[in-house]
């Protein structure tokens, strides 16, 4: 069966999304509890066995008996992307609808749950040559000046793109040399040509005080490093995982590798690492605040969040 034949998929669907250390590993527990849920993980990091602690990955305990879907589903050098992100989960959609059970999504990846929800925009074209002379100006240039050039033509890319996502930045600037038109674009007719894949879904954003969630991030930094992240990165790497892969560019990984090689003594690394995860946090929200329908609920307010679901159920 083709892909599209299985649209529209009629049973009630939940999201809930959210900036790192909000809350949502325990609340979508309790979620699951209450609802019957199965849950499916949106996180591009959790995929990966043999990082746990680095990803805030959900432990066995934690899960209490709620089986959960695409967490350690590849290894560290494995290829995984928002299109076999997309594929694998509405795999999982699909054999849970089946059961008899619900499907409660969430994560902090929004590029991975638009994959889902609206899918890809597929067969953008490629411009090799451009794509050249874009990268040439990257190390002659640095990527400010990429983005700021990227600011100009599409703005909407570059606030969604940040400055040190160069993969992306030169793909941004690439599909706008090439085509004259921008990705923001392209992504615009494929969601207005798409076919509503998800009738009956409800996303809910979890939030809270600025100022309270960069204590959450201070205080979730400070609990990866005690766990034992640095083991687990010397562990990652003593397995062959090397610093040049994708997964080990990431956030923590790639910061204690540093402090490893002498690139930055262990302050500077704990530093950094806490005011990266703050951006991490501030690039979450520009991709929700994307989502069409989103519903934001302060994290204080969780009893709320049940009743909108035990509503969304009801109806559906």
């Amino acid at each position: 069966m083709k892909q599209t034949e299985i649209f529209p998929i009629l049973a009630p669907l939940v999201v809930l999304v959210g900036p790192t250390a909000i809350g949502k590993t325990a609340l979508s527990i309790r979620l699951a509890q209450e609802f019957d849920f199965e849950i499916i993980s949106i996180d591009s990091m959790q995929v990966y066995r043999y990082m746990d602690i680095g990803t805030a990955k959900i432990s066995e305990g934690e899960m209490a008996g709620i089986p959960h879907h695409l967490i350690d589903v590849v290894n560290p050098d494995d290829p995984f992307d928002a299109g076999l992100f997309e594929k694998i989960a509405l795999k999982a959609i699909l054999d849970i609808s089946s059961r008899g059970k619900k499907v409660l999504l969430t994560g902090g990846t929004g590029l991975y749950l638009r994959a889902l929800l609206t899918g890809l925009s597929q067969n953008l074209p490629n411009f090799p040559d451009i794509r050249k002379e874009i990268q040439e100006k990257l190390k002659k240039q640095g990527n400010d000046k990429l983005h700021d050039e990227l600011s100009l033509y599409d703005r909407i890319s570059a606030q969604r793109i940040h400055k040190n996502d160069t993969h992306r930045l030169v793909r941004a600037l690439e599909i706008y040399r090439g085509t004259g038109k921008t990705w923001s674009e392209f992504l615009q007719e494929h969601k207005e040509n798409s076919t509503i894949r998800f009738p009956h879904v409800l996303c809910l954003g979890l939030t809270c005080e600025r100022k309270v969630l960069y204590q959450r991030i201070e205080q979730r930094t400070r609990a990866m490093l005690d766990s034992g992240l640095q083991r687990e990165v010397l562990n990652l790497l003593e397995r062959g995982y090397g610093k040049e892969l994708k997964a080990m560019q990431s956030i923590g990984y790639k910061h204690m590798i540093k402090h490893l090689q002498g690139e930055w003594d262990y302050q500077t690394m704990c530093q950094n690492l806490a005011r990266d995860t703050r951006r991490y946090a501030k690039r979450q929200y520009t991709w929700f605040n994307g989502i069409e329908g989103l519903l934001w609920f302060d994290k204080s307010t969780e009893q709320k969040v049940l009743s909108q679901v035990h509503e969304h159920l009801n109806k559906h």
